[in-house]
């Protein structure tokens, strides 16, 4: 996959100099990020040899990191929702719990997830991805095993918590580890199609555990033990299996040959980006991504699609199921499947349209208005058909806005930990609404189940849509202050070192809308 040349996402045309109102001497070339450039590896070539190549090099990132990377996520949105299925086929009844217990449950999760998630991709950068990663498969494989071993709500409690805190560094980690190998206008579809794996994972999920779930009594365990025992081991293998699997950062990847490795990093210098480069730890990239107004706008945009995320994830087949649209057991595991497998096709499709157009903000918000109108048909009709429309539509208002709100975040911040530690609070914000989401769907309130679907239903329309759209327009205010050089006092009497280091908030980074 190959896309065009960054572009100013006001216009649709490339920033010019005058524009930026940067000026050309050599120290200012430095600063606009080009002027510590990698000694070009393929100078001298035509554009046609330089883009042939450019091509076969994004070609090869896309087979060595995407597919395997998707795996990974997949088995871990497939871990962290197998719960709801289990709920279906006799979890509470075997265990003795409440639905109040279940919900306990399932919050607990999200606290612990939430909580560790800020620092995991500092630790990414300082242990490596291809040791980091693999680690914590490995770690929650182990509790996913052992959730099909517990005997009372205890020790249900306990698996979840140590799964949330095993499973916090994976989607944080992979996000920020991909931005650090394509540019800004090639990571959308790549977030998009890791992304769908969740998605995938939705009616993959069903269709397998309906299938486990008939081992039923097979070594004196019940249908929703097996589920949580033989996804854990599959877990632990694929864990394994990832030591060989991922790659460390472009500089030390050992799949590409030294002159690749160069080429990775010299398109990344050329797109404004540090990130692929080895830079130390200080606590001032901390200190600058707590003091960004966008990282936390970006949190409350993330909280309001990543609640109704885990809300549809989690309680999807309790919403299809006996004492929601009336469905049961396996005819209820398998109507959870379509609406899933919708939402990954427009993911993707989002992705790709988001990356060219660079109009993430829009995309965002046109997308949510599907959602919120799915949504309304939950809460508007009691006829199962219109209800099952509506997780279709809710499906599709949801599941593509995860990955473009993250994409949109990396896209505009700038230098190795700040982006890191940004994603990090954004998305450990967001998934601390888990917990919101985990308490919405009570059994009391089926079959409508109208408290769930309002809390949704606004999170969607004053966080996802109503801060998508306020992002936007002050993100477009501050690239006009740049281009007519109302910033560039930002970096008077600096040196091009110093200029490059204030990442993002120089004058000459365009933000992408």
């Amino acid at each position: 996959m190959s896309f065009p040349e960054k572009r100013d996402s006001d216009s649709g045309r490339s920033p010019s100099d005058d524009e930026k109102k940067i000026g050309e001497s050599g120290a200012e070339f430095q600063a606009l990020g080009h002027g510590d450039l990698h000694p070009d590896p393929d100078a001298g070539l035509s554009e046609e040899e330089r883009a042939k190549i450019d091509r076969r090099l994004l070609w090869k990132l896309d087979l060595r990191l995407i597919p395997w990377l998707c795996l990974l996520y997949l088995i871990s949105f497939l871990d962290r929702t197998n719960i709801g299925n289990a709920r279906l086929v006799g979890l509470e009844e075997d265990l003795g719990i409440t639905g109040g217990q279940y919900n306990a449950a399932l919050s607990l999760f999200f606290v612990s997830y939430s909580l560790a998630e800020p620092l995991t991709n500092v630790l990414l950068k300082r242990l490596r991805p291809s040791i980091f990663l693999p680690a914590i498969m490995l770690l929650w494989g182990i509790c996913m095993t052992t959730m099909g071993l517990v005997h009372n709500f205890q020790g249900l409690m306990a698996a979840r918590f140590w799964l949330g805190l095993a499973e916090a560094g994976l989607f944080p980690g992979i996000n920020y580890y991909l931005s650090c190998w394509y540019k800004r206008n090639e990571f959308g579809i790549r977030a998009a199609i890791f992304f769908s794996a969740a998605a995938v994972s939705g009616s993959f999920g069903g269709l397998l555990a309906a299938a486990i779930a008939q081992m039923d009594g097979v070594g004196g365990k019940d249908g929703w033990a097996w589920i949580f025992i033989l996804e854990g081991i599959v877990t632990v293998a694929v864990g394994i299996a990832s030591f060989w699997m991922v790659f460390d950062f472009p500089d030390e990847a050992t799949f590409l040959s030294p002159v690749d490795r160069e080429r990775v990093i010299r398109r990344l210098k050329e797109d404004q980006q540090s990130s692929a480069e080895h830079e130390e730890f200080k606590s001032s990239y901390l200190w600058a991504s707590l003091k960004d107004w966008k990282t936390w706008l970006y949190a409350v945009i993330y909280m309001g699609c990543v609640s109704p995320l885990y809300a549809f994830s989690l309680f999807l087949p309790t919403i299809i199921g006996p004492n929601g649209l009336g469905f049961k057991g396996t005819q209820a595991q398998l109507l959870s499947v379509p609406p899933y497998a919708a939402a990954a096709c427009l993911t993707v499709l989002i992705g790709w349209i988001a990356d060219r157009t660079q109009q993430r903000g829009i995309c965002n918000a046109g997308v949510s208005i599907i959602g919120v109108i799915g949504f309304g048909m939950l809460l508007g009709s009691k006829a199962p058909g219109v209800q099952y429309a509506g997780t279709f539509l809710g499906a599709l208002g949801i599941y593509p806005c995860i990955a473009n709100t993250i994409t949109w975040a990396s896209n505009n911040t700038e230098g190795v930990y700040k982006r890191g530690v940004t994603l990090g609070l954004v998305i450990g914000w967001g998934n601390l609404n888990g917990v919101v989401s985990s308490n919405i769907y009570r059994k009391k309130d089926a079959p409508t189940y109208y408290i769930g679907h309002g809390v949704v239903f606004s999170y969607m329309v004053l966080f996802l849509l109503g801060g998508s759209t306020l992002m936007y327009f002050l993100l477009r205010s501050e690239n006009t202050k740049r281009r007519t050089g109302k910033r560039d006092n930002l970096v008077a009497g600096k040196s091009g070192k110093e200029i490059e280091a204030l990442g993002d908030v120089r004058p000459n980074f365009i933000y992408t809308l």
